[in-house]
């Protein structure tokens, strides 16, 4: 089981990081508009609406990896202090109540509006017109990577109340881990301590 739960994390990671991408191919876009528009003078239609289709792309790729990565904000100001098994009851019940609608509503309408623009080859509407419906698709795929990792999740829920214990994830990006570091620079509490008592006194002579 383990195995399988590490296995849609890194399906939603992988497919995470293949979009992110984007985001280089959103910067030379932009760069090569400004520098076309107020240096050559020769400004393009187009760019405004592949610029958005970019930026979609990212926002809607996220979900899944995000999510992978346990990275989704939450309220942690009772959260962090209940038992797993408390933690995993409060999951369960908002990803059957919340999510699981949401995302199943997503993917489906998603994947019939999408159909729906390949059907009358939709378009943008400008000068240079762009197809919309490649874009469109991304919503239902990216729907469906969601609700994979979010079954996965639901797992990892049954798994803690059998438990009590939350089942180990593959670490990709943490948050700063303020112990780690004062160990790498090699600072203690009492040092930071005896500077905020120095900053003090030098605030009050002044």
């Amino acid at each position: 089981m383990q195995q399988f739960l590490w296995t849609v994390d890194r399906l939603s990671t992988g497919f995470g990081k293949l979009c992110a991408w984007a985001v280089v191919g959103l910067t030379l876009l932009i760069s090569w508009e400004v520098f076309s528009r107020y240096v050559l003078n020769t400004p393009h239609a187009w760019v405004l609406d592949a610029q958005i289709m970019l930026y979609g792309l990212l926002f809607m790729t996220a979900g899944a990896y995000t999510l992978a990565k346990n990275g989704h904000v939450r309220g942690d100001v009772l959260y962090g202090f209940f038992e797993p098994r408390t933690q995993a009851s409060i999951d369960l019940v908002l990803y059957i109540v919340f999510f699981l609608p949401g995302i199943v509503a997503l993917t489906w309408a998603g994947w019939t509006f999408a159909n729906d623009s390949l059907a009358i080859n939709e378009q943008t509407f400008n000068a240079d017109p762009l197809p919309i419906y490649p874009f469109k698709f991304v919503v239902p795929v990216a729907g469906a990577m969601l609700l994979l990792q979010g079954l996965v999740e639901i797992l990892r829920c049954v798994i803690c109340l059998k438990t009590g214990v939350w089942p180990t994830r593959e670490e990709d990006v943490e948050e700063v881990d303020v112990d780690k570091l004062k160990e790498m620079v090699h600072v203690k509490d009492s040092d930071i301590e005896s500077l905020d008592r120095l900053v003090t006194q030098k605030g009050g002579q002044s």
